[in-house]
């Protein structure tokens, strides 16, 4: 911002902020990364940051020790050959999708395989879309610490939402008492007639 502008007017600008492109439009503001739970879409980790930062950073500040699964999906943003080799050191498996160039397509089993990952990743637009219908693309503050807050609470309050969906449906389970394997329900989690189980 010019050092010339009125402080009035300086008052109602974020300067922490920053500008980022995305499908052709230009964007003003912050950037919210998330680990997910592939079974029960709840938030395990996020991480903030400015618009202007690319999500691919954020890839190792939302692993843990506490994650519960081996296998790692990703969109194609993510693939490299030092992320590929720094989660086969960790001992996760690369469920990263692929990514096709101009001058070097994708093979038929490449293809498939993003095909594959592609229904484990949709969970996770799943998660972006519920805090979307709760108000969360917009953040009506100023500065950093206050928007990354926001962030924080936004996400807080979905996992809040999505855990009593999870309770209630796991009491109101048709197969209660018939216990799969690990103590599970036999039934897949929040697919049959709408209902988790």
């Amino acid at each position: 911002m010019p050092a010339d502008r009125k402080s009035a007017k300086r008052r109602q600008k974020d300067l922490d902020a920053s500008w980022t492109e995305k499908h052709g439009q230009s964007r003003f503001g912050y950037k919210l990364s998330v680990s997910v739970y592939k079974r029960h879409k709840v938030i395990r980790k996020i991480v903030t940051d400015t618009a202007g930062t690319h999500y691919s950073r954020h890839f190792e500040a939302v692993m843990g020790p506490a994650d519960t699964s081996r296998d790692v999906s990703a969109d194609r943003s993510y693939p490299s050959e030092k992320r590929a080799a720094w989660l086969k050191a960790k001992g996760y498996r690369d469920r990263i999708q692929r990514k096709g160039y101009w001058n070097k397509r994708l093979s038929e089993t490449q293809q498939g395989r993003n095909r594959h990952i592609v229904k484990t990743r949709a969970r996770v637009e799943h998660v972006f879309a519920a805090i979307a219908q709760m108000g969360g693309k917009r953040i009506r503050t100023l500065g950093q610490t206050r928007a990354y807050f926001a962030m924080t609470t936004m996400a807080a309050c979905y996992s809040l939402k999505r855990l009593a969906y999870c309770l209630r449906a796991a009491s109101s389970c048709p197969h209660r008492g018939r216990n799969g394997p690990n103590g599970r329900c036999p039934r897949r989690f929040g697919v049959k007639n709408g209902r988790g189980c």
